[in-house]
């Protein structure tokens, strides 16, 4: 069994290192340190992704189907300079991550609701990067964690402010962030998947009239004192922890996502 895993960990490296031109991607994310598949850089990989690569849905509101495919995913995220939703953000995440050498798998993760409860499996994608200590990573969750989580039950890690941590619960685990209570954002199983195990649950976010995703537009992007996001015409800004908001005319709107984001809509964008 251990030799099969191996050899699938090779194929996935192999693949990637095919599809991904690294250094076209690093661009994108404006990363410019050490490449050793090291927990060093996988942190400073993953904080880099969160500052240039925006979390949004736009596409949906604009007719544009998400397929969850290497080729779309790159098109759109690196050549585009578009940014994406979970599935989006984190599939080609692990591309890049096992192009350099890192061994990463994808997890399902089902989403905490406001009943207490979880929505269904592959509601989420999220990663899990194998180094001499498990880490969860995730460049997809909006506003979460910026450098990756040690797969450790009931250990608080803070960053930038905030406070993390990972729960066990049976076979699954449950991420949860610090708001004066410790509350659940969403749970999760170690069970490797595929990128197009979810591509069921993609087209649900993108069509149903029950998913957030078609409800609302969505872009939101870390800075290194807060975050930019705009919900429809709602443009939010966090800095030093204050926040401020203010409605947008349609112009305004478009000035922000080219000048904020870098996103400029084309017919082919």
């Amino acid at each position: 069994m251990a030799g099969r895993v191996q050899q699938s960990r090779v194929v996935k490296k192999e693949s990637a290192e095919r599809t991904v031109d690294i250094a076209r991607y690093l661009e994108r994310i404006n990363y410019h340190d050490s490449l050793e598949p090291t927990f060093q850089t996988l942190q400073t990989l993953h904080e880099a992704h969160l500052l240039a690569v925006p979390f949004e849905n736009l596409d949906i509101s604009l007719g544009r189907e998400i397929v969850l495919d290497e080729a779309s995913l790159w098109t759109k995220i690196v050549e585009h300079h578009r940014g994406g939703f979970c599935y989006e953000l984190n599939g080609l995440f692990a591309l890049l991550l096992r192009a350099l050498g890192f061994q990463v798998d994808l997890l399902s993760a089902a989403v905490a609701n406001s009943t207490g409860g979880f929505g269904p499996a592959f509601d989420h994608l999220t990663l899990l990067v194998h180094l001499e200590e498990d880490c969860v990573a995730g460049v997809g969750f909006g506003e979460s964690f910026r450098r990756p989580l040690r797969l450790q039950a009931g250990l608080t890690q803070p960053q930038d402010g905030g406070s993390y941590r990972l729960e066990r619960e049976g076979v699954s685990w449950i991420y949860q962030e610090w708001d004066g209570v410790w509350k659940p954002a969403y749970r999760f199983s170690l069970q490797p998947h595929e990128l197009s195990d979810f591509a069921a649950m993609c087209h649900y976010q993108q069509t149903s009239p029950e998913s957030h995703f078609t409800q609302q537009r969505i872009c939101s992007l870390a800075t290194r004192s807060g975050r930019i996001t705009l919900s429809d015409q709602r443009l939010i800004t966090t800095s030093e922890g204050e926040r401020t908001e203010r409605l947008l005319t349609d112009q305004e709107y478009r000035t922000v996502l080219a000048e904020q984001f870098g996103i400029v809509f084309s017919p082919r964008a």
